[in-house]
């Protein structure tokens, strides 16, 4: 078979292995506070061009979110996001859970308006009993999108801009962050992300590393206590060095980029060849995940070849799938998956 189905179905990229293999009988302390972690902090603030944040590593997506979500929030405020984001629709209510509601705006392409966030609270306080609701407290992204759009920068500046007046923290979900720097023809850096946003986060699990997100925080005063915090949530890895050695990895030498590059070439490719054989997209997306709409016929076949992504309800006639590409992705790979398609014709 072969695999588009997720950005992590396989383990990790070999150098990151490796890494976790030379270094495997050193013994260092725990919780993060080991030499690795601290190299792997100054080469990502480095490359975010802002020596005076801080880096904070956990393991997955979900704890990330609800982690820096809760920390940023009081008891009474809720997060504003997009309908479509990650924390609304595929998050099991992990957000709810730490006790904060998630305020989802409406969005057809996955992205919110300074706009809609400024119409969204001036309505919450013209309504008289405000005080008896949840206060939009922050405001929740993801760059890419949770539908494969991506911010430009006069969008990102702008919402920026928005939240800093309504004094509403910015949070970036950067699960995918590699994909969205990586895409062609984006005007949005690393720079441009730690600039604006006051805290975001480097995706690992879904850029080749077994595990781990990498927090980062322009102004650590806005994470008072996260070490805590995150201990509390249950989310505190022990053997933290394991989180340190693989982002280490990915910061030297140039394999972050060269990862997200790969991986959007391969996707580019197979949305080409999508395209070139008259099937529709659903989201012309430049980044790792394509959307194609496929005949049920089309995609049940091919579902004997390939492992893909049914994305949403399944069509009487027509369905949208999705078919994601990573490190792993070979030209081989897209090709096999083309020969395939055309056999399903």
């Amino acid at each position: 078979m072969l695999h588009f189905e997720c950005d992590y179905i396989r383990g990790a990229h070999p150098s990151v292995l490796e890494g976790i293999v030379r270094t495997n009988m050193e013994a260092s302390p725990g919780y993060g506070l080991d030499d690795h972690c601290r190299r792997a902090e100054r080469l990502i603030l480095e490359e975010c061009g802002i020596p005076e944040g801080r880096v904070c590593f956990l393991v997955g997506g979900t704890q990330t979110n609800a982690c820096v979500i809760d920390a940023l929030l009081h008891p009474h405020q809720g997060v504003v996001c997009a309908e479509t984001g990650h924390i609304n629709v595929h998050e099991a209510g992990a957000i709810e859970a730490s006790g904060h509601k998630v305020l989802a705006l409406p969005s057809g392409d996955g992205k919110i308006r300074a706009s809609a966030l400024k119409d969204c609270v001036e309505r919450f306080y013209a309504d008289a009993t405000y005080e008896h609701c949840v206060f939009p407290g922050m405001v929740y992204i993801s760059h890419p999108t949770e539908v494969g759009t991506l911010y430009g920068l006069d969008e990102l500046e702008a919402l920026g801009s928005e939240c800093r007046r309504l004094g509403m923290p910015l949070f970036m979900d950067g699960a995918r962050l590699v994909y969205g720097l990586a895409a062609d023809g984006t005007d949005v850096s690393l720079k441009d992300i730690a600039r604006i946003c006051d805290v975001f986060y480097i995706g690992g699990t879904k850029a080749g590393t077994l595990f781990g997100e990498a927090v980062v925080v322009r102004v650590p005063e806005l994470l008072p206590h996260f070490f805590t915090l995150v201990k509390r949530h249950g989310a505190l890895l022990a053997k933290g060095r394991l989180l340190g050695v693989q982002f280490e990895t990915l910061f030297s030498g140039g394999l972050y980029k060269e990862i997200g590059e790969h991986a959007v070439r391969m996707a580019i490719k197979l949305k080409e060849g999508f395209v070139s054989n008259g099937y529709r997209l659903c989201v012309d997306s430049p980044t790792n995940q394509q959307f194609i709409i496929l005949p049920n016929e089309v995609m049940d076949k091919l579902a004997c070849k390939a492992e893909f992504s049914v994305w949403g309800v399944r069509g009487q006639k027509e369905t949208a799938v999705r078919f994601v590409t990573d490190w792993s992705t070979s030209e081989a790979d897209v090709d096999s998956l083309l020969d395939s398609l055309r056999g399903c014709s």
